[in-house]
């Protein structure tokens, strides 16, 4: 499965890490959120359970706010906003 990246607006991109089992989600978020902008926001679909917990765990040891988090049919989607 290919990770998707793409420029949804000013400021806000995407990624899909749907089909990928951990660690690969974490790692593609991090290397993201390391070439945004502070304040800009990141939304990542994937669909392994225990990325949630290792995402959000990155999250707050970096700074990085989950301003959203939504769970549906296997599926989760992540809004993270990049801190200073």
């Amino acid at each position: 499965m290919a990770v998707k990246v793409e420029k949804i607006s000013e400021g806000v991109y995407a990624l899909d890490c749907t089909g990928l089992v951990c660690p690969h989600p974490q790692i593609y978020t991090k290397k993201m959120i390391e070439k945004i902008k502070a304040g800009d926001t990141l939304v990542v679909t994937f669909d392994n359970p225990s990325s949630s917990e290792t995402i959000a765990a990155m999250c707050l040891s970096k700074g990085n706010e989950i301003i959203e988090k939504k769970s549906d049919c296997g599926k989760y989607v992540y809004r993270i906003r990049k801190s200073a």
